[in-house]
């Protein structure tokens, strides 16, 4: 009975210290509670105001490009830039700071970013620089100085002076101008807490060392590591890589909702704008704390960046260099005896899916001297033979005689003719006598694939004659002439003639019919429509990209390859197809171009063009290789060429190049790692 009393008491002491433990607990709660919300309140409300913290972006850097085989195409170089950070920057220093540091950078020859349109002229007065209409307009918008439409240079920069506290400073005029150059920009890129402002960009490690050295003297300036784009094969493929550039006003209200802001840097041409929303990656975000006397206190990586996605494109490199060696000889070939001949073109497209192998214009230039040389990319500007063109994609060329395989095809489709027809050739045909069409040959009868043989004009001229101008443009838009081919990039739609026409008569059609009058199309037009030919008439999506991977290259996002996309049928039988393709065939056994393919290692099918027009003809080839099992299609068109050898030669290096004939290059059969490539076998 003790022992339980004993218990009994024990428990009763245990239980009254427990809970004299939790009152005294929940009491220093309470007066610490009491203490924060009542005694000390305005202290901590005092340090609450007294810091911020902002969020600020960090970069993403952008996607490459790579070959078919994965191959560097562009890739992100390890660079520097200088900003300004208004977190650290003391107000009111401003001017002092940019003024020293635009000094410095002169010492080392360095530029920075000058983006204000108004500059000073060799009698010392503010004028506007010329093709700066927009920059100039927003200038004088309310959304910068105000002011009216009629506001000379002057007039902006005194406003300008007034805005930035200069009117009654010592700096030299042009030291002002300077000045108000990057505090204009600062103001254009939304400079604030949160948005850093890039001063310099793609500055030398010996500019970065100086700055930093010299940092006491620059409160707000920061170095820091960027991604500067490269294109490492700068002159392999520039028209079609394209460039980037700074995002212009007009962009960043279109893409402002998608993330972009206008420090952004963004595609502007090529492939470079095409694949952008692939290309561009995601910016991260980091926090930064900062006291009320500019002490920053804390920073933290809140959202990691991601970087762009990895676009693969259809081009094989080797075959790519290939076909721009061939091209540029043969275009200098043609120039020694036809002074007007400066340019042509040339396209291969791979028959499994219409993906384009190679695609090259002469003359050309470097991509990447283009967007750091000025002087380089000035003498482009004005250089007379506009090597900036891309000819391949955009040029409208008088295409001749590679006209007729279409115009048969629709004769023998639409019943005008049949495998045996006969039409006899006396060379001029004047059946229009105010347009006598005269041919390069007296043929006598001929069917319609001995009239491919031997390019005749009369044959055609009398069959384009019965089909009608509205038929042939019918025909011609199913084989992939005068419409878009679907490739990512800009193109131009070309010209039926009749169709576009602005006056059309009778005659016309039969001048038509033989490749001329008005009929204009691109070498990559031409390349589908070989293309199609060889695929019995089965046309599918010209296209120059692959893939698109992450930015591991592991995972796949976009795969252009798995299920080509048929646009257009021509609407051409198989037997059809077959006596077409045979008449191409003997264009290379016995016809216009056996001098340079009867004798090739791999049955090709083709044909010449010799298109008259102001100056030195046109001359163009189109072919597919190998006949029995077409791989393969191109075209080259040489401008003002004068002689078929040379569009001829240049299509010859380049099956050398892809069936692994030329020794000095192994594009395509020999060793790719392309499993697309690797599948090409060669039929002899």
């Amino acid at each position: 009975m003790q022992k339980a009393e004993k218990i009994s008491s024990t428990t009763s002491v245990r239980a009254a210290v427990c809970a004299l433990l939790t009152v005294a607990i929940f009491a220093a709660f309470a007066i610490r509670l009491f203490s924060w919300q009542i005694i000390r309140a305005d202290s901590y409300q005092d340090d609450a105001l007294s810091s911020a913290s902002y969020t600020m972006t960090t970069d993403a850097s952008r996607g490459e490009i790579l070959d078919r085989n994965g191959k560097e195409l562009v890739i992100n170089d390890a660079g520097y830039m200088i900003i300004f950070n208004k977190l650290y920057m003391k107000e009111g220093t401003e001017n002092e700071v940019i003024n020293k540091l635009i000094h410095l950078m002169a010492i080392r020859h360095e530029e920075w970013v000058d983006a204000l349109p108004i500059v000073i002229d060799e009698k010392g007065e503010y004028r506007y620089k010329p093709d700066c209409e927009a920059t100039i307009e927003f200038i004088k918008s309310k959304s910068m100085l105000d002011m009216n439409r009629y506001a000379t240079a002057a007039d902006c920069m005194a406003a300008f002076e007034d805005r930035f506290d200069l009117t009654d400073s010592e700096y030299t005029d042009q030291e002002k101008r300077d000045i108000i150059s990057v505090r204009y920009n600062m103001e254009f890129k939304g400079y604030s807490n949160s948005t850093p402002y890039r001063f310099a960009e793609n500055i030398s490690r010996d500019m970065i060392a100086i700055v930093m050295e010299n940092s006491q003297g620059f409160p707000g300036v920061e170095c820091a590591g960027s991604f500067v784009r490269f294109y490492k094969e700068g002159a392999l493929l520039p028209h079609v890589i394209g460039s980037v550039g700074a995002i212009s006003q007009e962009e960043y209200d279109d893409l402002k909702d998608k993330g972009y802001t206008l420090d952004d840097t963004i595609g502007k041409s090529g492939i470079e704008a095409a694949m952008e929303q692939y290309l561009k990656g995601v910016s991260g975000e980091k926090r930064v704390t900062k006291t009320s006397d500019g002490a920053i206190v804390d920073e933290v990586e809140t959202v990691k960046a991601v970087p762009g996605n990895t676009v693969y494109l259809t081009i094989d490199a080797k075959l790519q260099d290939a076909t721009n060696r061939a091209l540029a000889q043969n275009v200098k070939e043609a120039a020694k005896t036809h002074s007007d001949c400066v340019a042509g073109a040339a396209v291969m497209i791979d028959l499994d899916d219409f993906s384009v192998l190679a695609s090259s214009t002469y003359p050309t230039f470097d991509q990447q001297k283009y967007m750091t040389d000025e002087k380089y990319y000035n003498n482009l500007v004005g250089d007379a033979t506009l090597p900036l063109f891309d000819r391949a994609l955009t040029g409208n060329f008088i295409i001749g005689s590679t006209f007729k395989p279409c115009v048969a095809a629709a004769a023998l489709e639409e019943g005008v003719v049949t495998s045996s027809t006969q039409i006899f050739c006396k060379q001029n045909y004047d059946y229009y006598k105010s347009d006598i069409i005269r041919c390069m040959g007296y043929h006598s009868n001929e069917t319609v694939e001995d009239a491919l043989r031997d390019s005749c004009n009369y044959y055609f001229a009398e069959v384009g004659r019965q089909l009608g101008i509205k038929t042939m443009d019918f025909y011609a838009e199913k084989f992939g002439l005068g419409v878009s081919t679907g490739i990512e990039l800009y193109e131009s739609r070309g010209i039926l003639a009749g169709r576009d026409s602005e006056t059309w008569y009778e005659g016309n059609t039969c001048q038509a019919a033989i490749g001329q009058s008005d009929n204009a199309f691109t070498p990559i037009q031409l390349a589908t429509y070989a293309a199609t030919i060889a695929n019995d008439g089965v046309r599918l999506r010209t296209h120059f990209v692959d893939k698109v991977t992450d930015y591991t290259k592991k995972e796949t996002i976009l795969d252009n390859s798995a299920q080509p996309e048929v646009v257009e049928t021509a609407g051409v039988s198989t037997e059809n197809m077959r006596i077409v393709k045979e008449g191409m065939r003997k264009v290379v056994t016995s016809g216009t171009a056996k001098d340079y393919f009867s004798t090739y290692k791999v049955k090709v099918a083709g044909k010449t063009g010799t298109a008259e027009n102001i100056g030195t003809d046109n001359v163009t080839f189109i072919a597919f290789a190998p006949y029995d099992n077409p791989k393969v299609a191109l075209a080259v068109v040489i401008e003002h060429g004068g002689e078929g050898k040379y569009s001829m030669g240049t299509a010859k290096a380049m099956l050398d190049a892809y069936f692994g004939l030329d020794k000095k290059t192994s594009s395509k059969t020999s060793s790719n790692t392309s499993s697309k490539t690797n599948s090409k076998t060669t039929e002899q």
